[in-house]
């Protein structure tokens, strides 16, 4: 799932170049890195190390990284899961990306996360939301 849907990633006209002309990805060794991560958030193994947000936070400072790009991604990783799997668990895959996606979008444009309203939170759920949003 990984390899093709990066295929695609590179692919795309407006994704491409981010990761291989901007961020200059050496994919011999970022492609096993993006399956630890994704091993991490679909089964729950704890294999990846790696700070993605510092990452795409660099990425700030050289193109938009506004929500049109992160939608991209989220159709191209999207198609590629409908194209492997059904079920369950491509749901789940769908989800944890949709998740993610936000959840990186709004940090690194510092805005809201859409996904939820922080008033509607419990004292504790604040509390890790004021860290989380500390960085």
């Amino acid at each position: 799932m990984v390899d093709r849907f990066y295929e695609k990633v590179r692919a795309d006209d407006l994704l491409g170049p981010i990761f291989d002309d901007l961020a200059k990805v050496n994919w011999d060794t970022h492609l096993p890195h993006l399956c630890d991560f994704w091993q991490s958030v679909l089964f729950g193994e704890r294999c990846f190390r790696g700070n993605p947000m510092a990452v795409h936070q660099r990425l700030t400072q050289l193109t938009p990284m506004d929500w049109p790009r992160f939608e991209r991604w989220l159709n191209l990783f999207h198609g590629t899961v409908d194209d492997l799997f059904f079920g369950e668990r491509a749901l789940r895959a769908k989800q944890a990306a949709h998740d993610m996606a936000r959840a990186i979008h709004a940090r690194i444009n510092n805005v809201a996360d859409p996904r939820f309203n922080p008033a509607n939170l419990t004292p504790e759920q604040r509390a890790r939301y004021a860290q989380y949003r500390a960085g």
